[in-house]
């Protein structure tokens, strides 16, 4: 869990330089096709996805795993497919949702 503060708190020191490598991440590995940051197009957009979740501490791991494996459910029956990231990758793409206001 250390490595994920650490990830938080380098973003947040960071300010836009990782608000533009995290929407560069996403939109490279073609996120971006059904999320946008603040609409709902086929999935949630991604602000409310970090506002579903402000606070809750196990938030980042539960939300990498289903960008590598998939899910459904949690926002309606259109299954979001598993993605081809990393897990690194996917920790980054969850770290920067969830830092979403």
């Amino acid at each position: 869990m250390k490595p994920l503060f650490a990830l938080i708190a380098a973003a947040v020191v960071a300010g836009p330089a990782f608000a533009d490598a995290g929407l560069d991440l996403a939109t490279k590995k073609n996120c971006m096709a059904c999320h946008a940051v603040d609409k709902k197009l086929v999935g949630p957009a991604y602000k409310d996805v970090a506002a579903k979740y402000k606070g809750d501490k196990k938030a980042a791991d539960m939300l990498a795993a289903k960008i590598q494996k998939g899910g459904v459910g949690t926002w309606g029956q259109i299954p979001m497919p598993a993605n081809n990231v990393t897990e690194a990758e996917a920790k980054q793409l969850a770290a920067w949702v969830l830092a979403l206001k």
